[in-house]
């Protein structure tokens, strides 16, 4: 483990269930710790505001993406990952350790669309794997200016997956946000709460993971 990793403290919610409509107004999301140290490093251009919140009950790990955006551009030729990676999208890596094998990706559309696969090092994809089908909601809403993708993952997932040490969950959180070019191609700029300090955007390394603590 990277002893200095950043942290973000998951709190836990007592004597309420949260409900995950896509909204995220749940009064629940009042008690999480909130994160916008999200930075693009590869691009001087202003990255789009992004609120991230997460909060856990025991049996679930909530989170709840809120992005600042008045241009979202979204391809709508299929459903294919290939077209949910041509998207804006937020996404979530979680991984055992940093020798990243393996590591597991959520990469979540605006309209709610999910890109779930299983990873291994060097950008070994393996796109045939799902993240249990039970084990995992997400809902979106597109609003004036702003989207929401808030979802729920199975803490018993997590743990299958050897992903839960000690409360402990490495995490990367991370965003792609496209831009219109002037020869009207879009290219997407990277944005990621932990800075990997690579040369070309990469989330797909050990740097670019944080620590999420479950709070007891």
């Amino acid at each position: 483990m990277i002893p200095e990793m950043k942290e973000y403290e998951v709190q836990l919610i007592k004597n309420k269930q949260l409900t995950i409509s896509g909204n995220g107004d749940d009064t629940a999301w009042d008690n999480a710790q909130i994160l916008t140290d999200f930075c693009s490093p590869w691009n001087n251009k202003k990255g789009t505001e992004i609120t991230f919140k997460a909060l856990w009950d025991g049996e679930n790990l909530f989170f709840n993406f809120t992005v600042l955006d008045t241009e979202i551009h979204i391809e709508k030729k299929d459903d294919s990952f290939e077209s949910i990676g041509n998207s804006d999208r937020v996404e979530l890596f979680f991984r055992t350790d940093d020798a990243l094998n393996p590591y597991y990706c959520l990469e979540i559309d605006t309209t709610g669309r999910i890109m779930d696969f299983i990873a291994y090092p060097n950008k070994n994809f393996d796109f045939d794997w799902n993240w249990p089908k039970n084990d995992l909601v997400v809902k979106s809403s597109v609003n004036t200016g702003s989207f929401i993708v808030e979802g729920s993952i199975s803490i018993e997932s997590l743990k299958s997956f050897n992903l839960v040490k000690n409360n402990r969950i490495e995490t990367g959180v991370f965003r792609a946000k496209y831009i219109k070019t002037q020869n009207e191609c879009f290219e997407p700029n990277w944005i990621t709460w932990i800075n990997p300090n690579t040369e070309s955007p990469n989330f797909h390394v050990a740097s670019s993971f944080g620590l999420f603590i479950l709070k007891e």
